[in-house]
């Protein structure tokens, strides 16, 4: 017996050697990316890098999993590496507090990279990852927006070309037809967005979408689960 007794009943023992001799990294530290990323170490992913430049907020603690008043103030990717580390003390954990740009995309070093989990929600930080997983030829996912959402139930994965009323899809969709990139994996809700409620919250961002615990925890578990069942068919 041991920690993934009851997941090698299912993916057997070759399949558990095979994820934790994987290595992922997810770009963003959210409500996505957190449930994502636990769900990988949960499953017996060995080795996984974490990018996110924020601190945990107020606003944080209705749905990221990080997300304590313990835990306030403090950098993302150091409490998620705590966390992760406390159910798995083997797996290998990096991390960068540091954003997707143009001047930091060469940061990482994408050549170790078995899979790429995009869950942020910059757009031009977005069409970086896809754009740099297409020319290495890296397996990647991209999470589009789960904010204005209600129901789980109408989460997806597919390819963007097959996406609907997701606003961040259809832009994606538009940018990486300028770049001739064609086919992204993506999860992407068919629910046609919410108009939230007014909110006295301030940000930098136009229009700060709405969130609830069980849209966005719901994609990353999704994500990390069709990660994991790609990464055994190598």
């Amino acid at each position: 017996m041991n920690a993934f007794s009851r997941s090698q009943m299912l993916l057997g023992n070759d399949g558990i050697k095979k994820l934790n001799k994987s290595h992922v990294a997810i770009f963003g530290v959210g409500g996505v990316g957190g449930n994502c990323i636990e769900t990988l170490v949960r499953s017996g992913v060995g080795e996984i890098t974490i990018i996110d430049n924020d601190t945990v907020s107020l606003t944080n603690l209705n749905r990221q999993i990080i997300a304590l008043h313990s835990t306030l103030n403090q950098y993302k990717v150091d409490v998620m590496k705590k966390r992760l580390l406390d159910i798995n003390p083997d797996v290998v954990v990096h991390t960068y507090k540091t954003f997707v740009l143009e001047d930091t995309i060469d940061t990482f070093d994408f050549h170790t990279f078995d899979y790429i989990v995009d869950a942020i929600d910059t757009i031009s930080a977005k069409i970086l990852l896809i754009e740099k997983a297409k020319t290495l030829n890296i397996q990647i996912i991209s999470s589009m927006g789960t904010g204005n959402k209600l129901d789980p139930s109408k989460l997806e994965i597919c390819d963007i070309s097959k996406t609907s009323y997701c606003p961040l899809a259809k832009v994606m969709r538009r940018e990486l037809k300028k770049r001739h990139i064609n086919k992204v994996k993506v999860l992407a809700s068919s629910e046609k967005p919410i108009k939230p409620f007014e909110s006295n919250e301030t940000s930098s961002r136009k229009q700060i979408p709405g969130s609830v615990a069980f849209v966005p925890n719901v994609a990353g578990i999704m994500i990390a689960g069709e990660v994991v069942l790609d990464l055994m068919k190598v």
